[in-house]
Parts: C-alpha cells; structure tokens; sequence
C-alpha cells in the first residue's frame, strides 16, 4: 500500500482528488492539508507515528506556504518521501526551483485519474515523472548564460562513452527508458546501466538534472565523436 498526504488549499479540489485517489487498491490517502505549513506539520505528527508518507501530492500554489517552499523542507527532513507536484503551464516559472529542491515529478490539475495514479506509483519506485508537455516546456525556460555553441564542456562530459553521449542526447527529448532502448537496440536494463553511470559521472541527482544538463550542452553532444572502440 502506497501511503499518500494530499496538499491542496482549494478543498473541492483535495476532496475530488481523495475520491479519484481512494478507489485505487494500492493507494491510501492518509493525511491531507490545505498549505505547505499544515503538510509539513503532518509529515511529522505522522512520522512520529511511524506512518510516513511515501508520496506527497503537493499544489504548487498556496496561501501561508508555498508548495516550493514546503517541498525543500520535506525533501530535507523526510529524504524518503517522494512529492509529486501538480501545477498548470503557468507556473513554469516555479518548475525548475522545486525540482532542485527534490520533486520528483510535475502533473497538470487536469490529468485523468488512473494517469494521476501511475504517476504515484512511478515515482515511488524512484522514476521521474511528467505530463505531457511539461518537461519540454520547463526546459524551454531554463536559462542559459552563454550561447551553447560556445559554452566550455566540463571535463567529466568528454569521459563518457559515445553511446552514454547519445542515451544523454535522447534524455534531453523526454523519452523513457523503453524508447531510448528502442531507439538504439538496446536492452532497457542496458539503457539503465548507461543512465546510472552518466549520473555518477557527471554528478547529478536523477534524469531530470540530466535532461537539463543535457540541453546545455546539446551542441556539443550532438558534434563530439569518440572512437568506434568506446562506443559501448
């Protein structure tokens, strides 16, 4: 059973959300509360009772505190809890400070039930997630200093393999594991190996930060080669 604190300052809203939730078999909604203050006070009235939650479902606009404000300090204090983020296309602008405070995934106010309820599931096995047309729209806003052409690679960039450099490229487009895998022929458990080791090279938290990473320095990426012999 999945346990999950739903944070919502619209109540309609939170009790539609609970009724979508509560029909699900795996998902129990054991808590709720209406700002980001209110859903950090649960989080440890719940800890103390051993009964924390594994996902927090978090509105991004609040009164008293903001879902930003409260997911830094969830992810600090309860590293465990995976949140969840809903949001609308405009609160772009809030996408990339949660998602380097922690949030695992970001869904639009809309997105049908038993999608909702994948996602909750996803992230709770440590995946990212996101509906359609965020993560390109979040990347679209990420801002960048220098032009890419001319931006200097680190140096960890050019220790990657040319088939880590392409999985990386193919991260950057939004594609899940099992396309990447499709797209070069690959078993997904490869596809796996390849992200893991990108992410401990290149010192990043999840494909998310990778994604990002990637869009940076998408030109250089894309012209770099590397003898066929590393190609792995």
């Amino acid at each position: 059973m999945i346990r999950v604190l739903l944070v919502e300052d619209q109540e309609i809203v939170r009790r539609g959300l609970k009724t979508l939730l509560e029909i699900q078999p795996d998902l129990e909604i054991v808590a709720e509360a209406e700002n980001g203050q209110k859903a950090i006070h649960q989080m440890e009235s719940l800890y103390g009772r051993n009964f924390q939650p594994d996902v927090v479902l978090m509105d991004i606009r609040m009164p008293v505190m903001d879902g930003v404000a409260a997911t830094e300090q969830i992810c600090k204090q309860f590293p465990d809890t995976k949140i969840l983020i809903l949001t609308t296309f405009d609160d772009t602008p809030y996408v990339s400070r949660a998602l380097r405070f922690g949030a695992k995934g970001y869904l639009l106010k809309d997105t049908p039930a038993q999608e909702l309820a994948a996602a909750i599931r996803s992230i709770h096995k440590g995946y990212t997630y996101f509906g359609p047309g965020i993560l390109e729209k979040m990347l679209s806003v990420v801002p960048v200093s220098e032009p890419e052409a001319q931006k200097e690679p680190p140096e960890e960039l050019g220790q990657l393999t040319l088939r880590e450099r392409e999985v990386l490229c193919l991260i950057a487009t939004g594609l899940s594991n099992r396309e990447i895998a499709q797209t070069l022929f690959l078993s997904e458990g490869t596809v796996r190996n390849h992200i893991t080791h990108i992410l401990t090279r290149l010192n990043l938290r999840d494909r998310t930060q990778a994604a990002i990473f990637a869009n940076t320095f998408l030109c250089w990426l894309k012209n770099s080669e590397l003898p066929t012999k590393t190609r792995v």
